[in-house]
């Protein structure tokens, strides 16, 4: 006789059973994605803030078969030596914003991409990936662990952003794809949570509920939550994470370019000779006086250090202005390589066949009467002083070369960021200045003595000018550094 009582118990029991994989099948749950483009931006670049709303942040919120492979080369400047390569590729240009569909299809600039960019993706409505060898791959097909420097990759709800790497293609794609993905992360034994729950748009910023850090990558998303474990705070050391960041590789480098430019700077012959007419006409008006000397010397020096300042903020603010309107940053960076390239060849020539006044590395012949005639005048510290500052514009010309291209190194950053290596600059060149008025007001040198070592050793000083330059722009030209 059928039991009823019976059958339903052994039926909830089953079903009870059951729950746990009908939950697993659930998590494993995943979302194609069909649709992907690559997306070149800048944090701080005008236009990327109109353009970076819809393409990036359209798709958290839209579009979950989509995905973007972001690109920011401002803040993360070693993504843009991936843009010739798809200047090659898919005909593109230098400019951002730019979004690449494929070869026959990429926009340009912020008004191409806010008309264009949804109606695009309608009428593809499978896209597949752009990748730099002038191949497109589906997102199956996509090995995302061996994509080139540091990605970003956003789709519906989630960002997967690249540090340093180290996880798997399979867990990526996972990250990625997986619907439920707090599920997915608390099955991991190894991660680590974050409170900094943000991004970076070149117009403001996008929060997430969550952030999380596995083998060199962190995944920030919406939704639920996970368990926290080891909570990193804004400042922390990351290295014990794997963190690869590009911005803390760099500080070393760009330390090492602002210090070379500088000590090229510093030893330069027409700085030498102008500092060493000012003191000589100071000493012919009263020898006696090794106070005036000093007093004088420095406020000479003080009026230099502070107008190269003023002129190297100007300069920042020029470029960072010139590359907001044009987004030729990483051209200009290319330029300024050359330059150095180029002044390293001059001065060098000027080693093996010297001529006073030469283009791009000494004061030109016609201003030197003019600077001998302003400072002749100078008898006084406050003299000296204002002497400086005027005297800085006939400096310039065989200054400026070195300066412009620390200012094209420094304009990443923000000018306070910018300030203190600009003072670090200035120092180096003034430094030689100090020196030289310290052994004459101590009497260890007189002023003849300095001048005539400076006319012997000019050579000498425009090889060492040359070979830092030329070596240093190679370096910035081909992205060693």
């Amino acid at each position: 006789m059928f039991n009823f009582k019976r059958f339903f118990n052994l039926s909830l029991f089953l079903l009870i059973l059951l729950i746990p994989l009908f939950n697993i099948s659930a998590q494993e749950e995943t979302i194609e994605k069909n649709f992907c483009t690559v997306y070149f931006t800048g944090v701080g670049c005008p236009h990327c803030a109109n353009s970076d709303p819809m393409v990036l942040e359209n798709i958290l919120n839209n579009n979950e078969n989509v995905i973007t492979i972001e690109y920011e080369v401002y803040q993360s400047r070693i993504n843009a030596n991936l843009m010739p390569g798809y200047k090659d590729a898919y005909k593109t240009g230098y400019g951002i914003p730019l979004l690449v569909f494929n070869k026959d299809l990429n926009l340009s600039g912020d008004k191409n991409i806010v008309d264009q960019y949804q109606n695009k993706v309608k009428e593809l409505e499978v896209n597949y990936c752009p990748l730099i060898n002038n191949d497109s791959v589906s997102f199956n097909e996509l090995d995302i662990a061996s994509l080139s420097y540091l990605p970003n990759l956003w789709t519906k709800d989630r960002i997967l952003i690249k540090r340093e790497g180290g996880a798997s293609n399979d867990f990526l794609k996972k990250v990625l794809t997986i619907k439920d993905l707090s599920s997915f992360i608390e099955k991991i034994d190894i991660y680590r949570s974050f409170e900094d729950k943000t991004v970076s748009l070149s117009g403001g910023e996008v929060s997430f509920d969550n952030a999380i850090e596995i083998d060199g990558w962190s995944i920030k998303w919406n939704g639920r939550g996970v368990e926290e474990k080891n909570i990193i705070k804004n400042g922390d050391d990351n290295s014990k994470l794997g963190f690869l960041d590009d911005e803390s590789l760099n500080t070393d480098f760009t330390w090492f370019k602002i210090i070379s430019l500088a000590l090229v700077d510093a030893v330069n012959p027409c700085a030498f000779a102008v500092l060493i007419l000012m003191l000589t006409t100071i000493l012919a008006y009263n020898p006696r006086n090794r106070k005036n000397l000093i007093l004088a010397g420095l406020s000479f020096v003080l009026a230099v250090f502070i107008m190269y300042l003023f002129y190297g903020l100007i300069i920042i603010k020029f470029i960072k202005v010139v590359e907001a309107v044009t987004s030729i940053r990483y051209l200009m960076y290319k330029t300024f390589g050359l330059l150095a390239i180029i002044l390293g060849i001059l001065n060098i020539k000027d080693f093996i066949s010297y001529k006073p006044g030469s283009f791009g590395t000494e004061m030109p012949l016609f201003l030197r009467p003019r600077v001998k005639k302003i400072i002749s005048g100078v008898t006084s510290s406050r003299g000296a002083f204002l002497v400086g500052i005027f005297v800085t514009l006939f400096l310039l010309p065989c200054t400026i070369g070195p300066y412009i291209i620390c200012c094209g190194v420094l304009s990443v950053e923000n000018i306070l960021q910018s300030l203190p290596p600009l003072l670090v600059y200035n120092f180096i060149f003034v430094l030689p200045m100090l020196v030289i008025i310290g052994v004459v007001y101590l009497g260890l040198k007189r002023v003849e003595d300095v001048s005539l070592w400076k006319e012997k050793n000019i050579n000498k000083l425009h090889l060492a000018a040359g070979l830092i330059m030329f070596v240093l722009g190679l370096a910035m030209f081909f992205s060693w550094i």
